[in-house]
């Protein structure tokens, strides 16, 4: 007998049951559009909303006025690196080549229309060199954009002190938080970031809501890329979704509630996963930093085992190759081939990511299946 287990919580995450109690209410009795100001119907929805731009500012130490509501990470990564180019003039952009597609297809497409766009190399651990970085900032440099949390490998950007960079040159700095947000501490000013992209549905909430927090230095800047009504300062146009914003907020809550107790946890759940394949399969490496890292994210390459063919294998497992924006590509990883592994090495290596759902149970039962069916490959 098999069993289904979810280990691609890189990828996605379930609802939490409290997100879902949270939204129903507006799907139903509490159904306002909240920009409809003449009736109660619209004053309550327009204080859901006013009530989750809070919980969700909150976790990153923002205040309420300064986030504004997307679809999700994608699109709030499209307003902050388009918003922030001038209209006219030549400029430039900064990012990483191990940076999201959603990030790195953006770039290109800007610079198909004249942006200069400089990409930073990592080391074999998967970070940037912030030398590099200082380096390549120049007088028309407009905007730097970097992963905190690399969404392949786990590794942790020194955001931080990128962000003193960016502050101290004067150039904005764009952070994509999506694996980010409620998972390592991250203080919006503090840090110096001006731009930060989040994603409801890694962090237990819906799909189809993010968020990009916005400072008065972007604000001033930023162009809006859906043009529509005046909603939200007008920076993105079209009516809020109340269930996902309610959904979303209550997901936010929910991760700082559960705080370092719920990292704790999935940290040893990783821990004894990482251990018992190194034991019962040999071989094992983990890719990218192993001391500056998300540790729920497991990126391991299985010396002798081709990753397709174990998720081939083990289809009861959900695991994955890469990010699952470049699932269905047959090239190698760009991420894992930036670290320096070879296109052989790239196709050994597979995520397996943690959750506030995942078991004990459930680490046993994969370590003892990719155990046989590594054993099946090699022999």
């Amino acid at each position: 007998m098999t069993r289904e287990v979810f280990v691609d919580y890189q990828s996605t995450t379930p609802v939490d049951p409290q997100v879902l109690e949270a939204m129903l209410p507006y799907f139903t009795t509490m159904y306002g559009n909240p920009h409809s100001s003449e009736h109660r119907f619209g004053v309550r929805a327009q204080h859901a909303i006013d009530q989750a731009l809070e919980e969700i500012g909150l976790v990153v130490g923002a205040s309420a006025s300064e986030i504004v509501l997307t679809s999700g990470a994608t699109e709030s990564n499209n307003l902050a690196l388009r918003g922030a180019l001038p209209a006219r003039g030549k400029s430039r952009l900064i990012s990483c080549v191990t940076e999201h597609s959603s990030v790195l297809n953006t770039l290109s497409s800007l610079r198909e229309g004249g942006t200069s766009v400089t990409l930073l190399t990592v080391g074999d651990d998967g970070l940037i060199d912030l030398e590099a970085l200082a380096a390549s900032i120049t007088a028309t440099t407009r905007i730097v954009s970097l992963m905190a949390v690399n969404s392949e490998i786990g590794v942790i950007q020194p955001f931080a002190d990128a962000g003193a960079i960016c502050r101290d040159r004067g150039v904005l700095f764009h952070v994509d938080a999506a694996q980010a947000y409620g998972r390592i501490p991250i203080d919006v000013h503090r840090h110096h970031i001006d731009l930060l992209s989040i994603s409801a549905h890694k962090i237990y909430g819906p799909k189809g809501i993010g968020a990009l927090f916005v400072n008065d230095r972007a604000r001033r800047a930023l162009r809006p890329q859906i043009t529509g009504g005046r909603q939200q300062g007008g920076l993105r146009a079209g009516t809020v979704p109340v269930p996902l914003a309610a959904g979303f907020a209550t997901a936010a809550r929910l991760m700082t509630e559960a705080g370092a107790a719920e990292l704790g946890r999935i940290a040893k759940l990783a821990e004894k996963l990482h251990q018992g394949l190194a034991t019962k399969v040999g071989g094992v490496h983990l890719n990218g930093s192993a001391v500056q890292r998300y540790l729920g994210n497991l990126n391991l390459r299985i010396e002798g085992a081709d990753a397709d063919s174990l998720l081939l294998m083990l289809p009861e497992i959900a695991m994955s190759t890469g990010s699952a924006c470049n699932s269905g590509t047959l090239e190698p990883s760009p991420v894992l081939t930036a670290l320096g592994l070879s296109k052989e090495e790239a196709s050994q290596c597979v995520r397996l990511g943690l959750g506030r759902m995942t078991t004990e149970e459930e680490i046993n039962y994969v370590v003892e299946r990719l155990a046989w069916a590594v054993g099946e490959l090699r022999h």
